[in-house]
């Protein structure tokens, strides 16, 4: 409550007011018999960017404190000294994957390590979670989340809007949320700990509709200088996407709200900045919600000395040549009478920025005609960090550049301590600059890529072949690569044609050739197929013919050999076809469903497979005709892959589990382990073993994650922990056939993963004491431990290993940590040269602390000492072998890792 306020005043608050938001815990609980865990590193395959960012907020009190907000791809902060960004959602699951959807993101200004957002991707019931305010108190290392009784829209129109989300800078325990469908204006007073509707507030939005598409409560912003350290601000300004009502304030704290009079009508305020110094608010306002699309705007000046409004626009929507709407605005708090603002979008020739020295009066812009087509520019733009942004057009004719100011450019930002900095975001990167006021003083102020670290593409498929490029991929807007460095930026690869694909695949055993397919309007690429060749790695390609009448590229799949493809359009109805040779003329195969799924025999050339609504079907003269199984059990959707170097080998995946065939899909073993599959790849055998090593992302022994197995199914470790999720992830997934351990992982937001393990020679611990893949027996059960309010990113793990002799190490990491309770998990290792039959773990805690439930061993605690046993399923481990055990406890005060010793028995 705001204690601001007098006692009235105050009663009077809590009665507009109805708490119906509560505290939620944001980590899953850890399930019983989990599968054994390998310790792995996890990064990004760099792309830099790749997405749209809607928004870039600068603390207003810490300098060098900056996060980006991102519509599928979560959150990231500002790293100074390596000018790069740390992302910070990626302990969010697929359980939770919407809350990869930023819709809004507060900083603190008075306690900077407080940050907060408003998570959740659609409104529509696309996703099957409401929303989420999460905060931190760590700058985001560290989150908890406290659940709407509602949908957050992070990937939704409008979602450039803002920011919803803002903190009163005098009374930082008080936070505001506008929320979208409908179901308007949010408060808390408790650090967003709970959430309650501010029933006063008397506009919840009318565009698009009042359904679950209305944009709703669009931006909060506070006047400063209306209140006092320690009170709450009593001047509060919100917009609404309402075009008869867009502005409403509040000067008494939020008691009462009244549309601001005067306010202007006919278009939606996509933002509104207060300088507190002056008395102003400014708006930018467009005819839509964006970020697509908008044809009409104005920027606006409120003075709340006088009350009155003037139209500063550029250029004036009465204009015949306004084509666009407003957005991006910002103001240097160094300067508050030098404001920016820029095109919501403007397509042709380019976006358009706007500066003003004197609080709108006049303007310049960032590029004048100079006599069509020539344009005169004051800025350059090098964005040779990232050479993809050109898209491939590296002879731009005037008046076109390349690359482009962007487009989308809903958020621009002066950093409020150095007139200098400028960031702002577009549909495909974050630009920056970083000598700004040149644009005043008659110079060029030079733009570049301000991007490292913050991946955001859709990725629609990777493959890895076994010479050439060590990974190719299929990306969502920006098409995708042939990577020759996963830690250089790469080039743009894919032209002649330049389409993206949505489906890649290679011939085994001749991997230089390689077919994609892609899906677009004819309309909009006369004379393009939808597939595409190479036959040198992809480096370069030829377009092949198609069937007619097709926009959807599907599904292709290459022969062993390269000499022929099969391909299996995505349109409805549409027939799977083949061709001998690089698609000069298509022929429909007989005996296979259309849109079946594809895959090519990777031993045998005249072998293909199609799998549709759970049955299989197999070709043996390649791809003209296939013939329906006997293999029955199969799931009615899922992928289908064959094993590389082994004829015959399928593996299918469905929401019920995983299935194998060695027979060429005449029959199929389903693997006891796997509840639920997502996709499954194949990458380098393991020391000593010829079978590929086998990659799965699902859910194995009841934990959701991505799993290897060296044993085809017998048993699996996770590799990857509660820190690396990334939600909306699996699309896409494959080994890498060079680098045993080493696989590619896909996400719908947050790029390319690439992960390796940590070392030791892998001997992988059976998930189940009968570890045969048909077994259907278990390993012994744990206690499955649900703490209330985790905080889900862990901190750093601290290994210990144990001598040298005893024969095995562990290492102690805290893996969630909540006030008065924490999870950790040991992972014990056979460090030595023989196998071990069993192992004892001991370590004294430094702090009080007590184990309160603890799974997959058996301990016992007497003060600060603690030992835990294996339960003997679990305790014999081949050389190299690693097995887990994990618990919750509590603590106060302190929580320091402790030195684990392990005694191999």
């Amino acid at each position: 409550m705001r204690r601001s306020l007098a006692g009235a005043a105050a009663a009077a608050l809590a009665a507009t007011a109805a708490a119906v938001a509560v505290q939620f815990a944001a980590a899953p609980a850890t399930p019983a018999a989990a599968a054994s865990a390998e310790p792995y590193s996890w990064k990004n395959v760099r792309i830099d960017g790749g997405g749209f960012v809607p928004g870039i907020v600068f603390n207003q009190t810490e300098k060098n404190l900056v996060y980006a907000r991102t519509d599928i791809g979560g959150a990231y902060r500002w790293e100074q000294a390596t000018r790069s960004w740390t992302p910070l959602l990626d302990w969010v699951g697929a359980d939770k994957w919407g809350w990869n959807g930023v819709i809004s993101l507060a900083t603190d200004p008075v306690q900077t390590n407080r940050v907060y957002a408003a998570v959740g991707m659609y409104t529509n019931g696309w996703d099957p979670n409401n929303g989420a305010i999460l905060r931190s108190t760590d700058k985001g290392a560290t989150w908890q989340a406290t659940e709407l009784p509602f949908h957050n829209g992070g990937n939704m129109p409008g979602r450039g809007m803002g920011e919803r989300l803002a903190v009163d800078p005098n009374r930082n325990s008080t936070l505001y949320y506008g929320a979208e469908g409908g179901n308007g204006l949010w408060r808390s007073t408790d650090y967003g700990v709970t959430w309650a509707k501010v029933t006063a507030f008397p506009n919840v939005g009318s565009y698009p509709s009042t359904g679950s598409d209305n944009q709703g409560v669009v931006w909060v912003s506070f006047d400063k200088s209306t209140g006092t350290a320690g009170s709450a601000t009593k001047t509060v300004y919100v917009g609404v996407a309402d075009k008869n009502n867009p502005v409403y304030r509040s000067t008494d704290a939020g008691v009462t709200w009244q549309a601001v009079p005067g306010a202007p009508t006919g278009f939606i305020p996509h933002k509104g900045v207060v300088d507190p110094v002056g008395g102003y608010l400014y708006l930018a306002t467009s005819d839509t919600g964006g970020p697509y699309d908008g044809a009409k705007g104005d920027v606006w000046k409120f003075s709340r000395a006088t009350g009155t409004w003037t139209r500063i626009s550029p250029v004036p929507s009465t204009s015949t040549d306004d084509t666009f709407g407003y957005s991006g605005l910002t103001i240097d708090r160094q300067h508050p009478n030098t404001i920016m603002v820029g095109t919501q979008v403007s397509w042709w020739p380019d976006a358009v920025f706007w500066r003003s020295t004197d609080g709108g009066a006049t303007w310049t812009r960032i590029w004048d005609w100079a006599g069509y087509p020539n344009r005169s520019f004051r800025y350059k733009l090098d964005a040779s960090s990232v050479p993809w942004l050109t898209f491939g057009n590296t002879n731009p004719t005037p008046p076109d550049t390349s690359p482009k100011l962007g487009w989308m450019n809903e958020s621009i930002e002066i950093d409020p301590f150095d007139s200098n900095r400028m960031m702002y975001g577009t549909g495909a990167t974050v630009y920056g600059t970083t000598d700004l006021t040149k644009w005043d003083t008659g110079g060029q102020f030079t733009i570049t890529p301000m991007v490292k670290g913050l991946e955001e593409t859709a990725v629609l498929d990777l493959i890895s072949p076994p010479s050439g490029a060590p990974l190719l991929s299929a990306l969502g807007d920006i098409s995708g690569f042939r990577h020759d460095n996963l830690d250089v930026v790469p080039g743009w690869t894919y032209t002649d044609p330049n389409w993206g694909p949505h489906d890649l695949d290679y011939a085994e055993t001749k991997p230089s050739v390689i077919v994609r397919a892609g899906s677009f309007k004819d309309a909009d690429r006369p004379g393009d197929s939808h597939v595409a060749f190479s036959t040198d790695g992809g480096t370069s390609w030829f377009q092949g013919t198609e069937p007619a009448g097709l926009t959807n590229g599907g599904t292709v799949a290459a022969a062993a050999d390269g000499s022929r493809f099969l391909w299996a359009p995505g349109d409805a109805g549409a027939a799977v076809v083949y061709s001998v040779g690089f698609g000069t003329s298509w022929t429909a195969a007989t005996g296979i469903p259309a849109n079946a799924q594809i895959t090519g025999d990777r031993v045998n050339p005249n072998r293909f497979y199609g799998f549709s609504a759970g049955r299989l079907y197999a070709s043996t003269n390649g791809g003209a005709s296939f013939t329906a199984t006997a293999a029955t059990g199969l799931p009615s959707s899922g992928r289908l892959k064959a094993v590389p170097g082994q004829e015959g080998e399928l593996w299918v995946t469905g929401s019920g589990g995983l299935w194998r065939s060695t027979d060429g899909g005449a029959t199929f073993t389903k693997l006891a382990a796997v509840s639920s599959a997502g996709n499954v790849g194949f990458g380098k055998a393991a020391p000593g073993r010829t079978h590929p090593a086998v990659f799965v992302i699902g859910t194995v022994d009841g934990t959701h994650g991505v799993y290897r197995s060296d044993d085809t199914g017998a048993s699996w470790v996770r590799i990857n922990d509660d820190r690396h999720q990334y939600g909306n992830a699996g699309d896409a997934l494959t080994g890498d056939p060079r680098v045993y351990g080493r696989v590619y992982l896909g996400t719908n937001g947050r790029g390319i993963l690439v992960a390796d393990r940590l070392g030791g020679t892998p001997s992988p611990t059976p998930t189940s004491a009968s570890p045969a893949p048909t077994s259907a027996s278990p390993g012994p059960t744990a206690p499955s431990p649900s703490p209330t309010a985790p905080s889900p990113s862990p901190t750093p793990t601290a290994p210990s290993p144990s001598p040298s002799s005893s024969g095995c190490a562990a290492t102690y990491a805290v893996t969630n940590s909540w006030p008065g309770g924490f999870q950790a998990e040991l992972t014990v290792r056979n460090s030595g040269t023989a196998p071990v039959a069993g192992w004892t773990l001991s370590w004294t805690f430094a702090n009080g602390q007590k184990i309160t439930q603890l799974w997959n061993g058996s301990y016992t605690q007497s003060g600060a000492a603690v030992t835990v046993k294996d339960v003997g399923w679990n305790g014999n481990l081949g050389v190299g072998g690693s097995t887990s055990v994990g618990f919750t406890g509590s603590w106060t005060g302190a929580n320091q890792v402790p030195a684990v010793s392990c005694t191999a028995r």
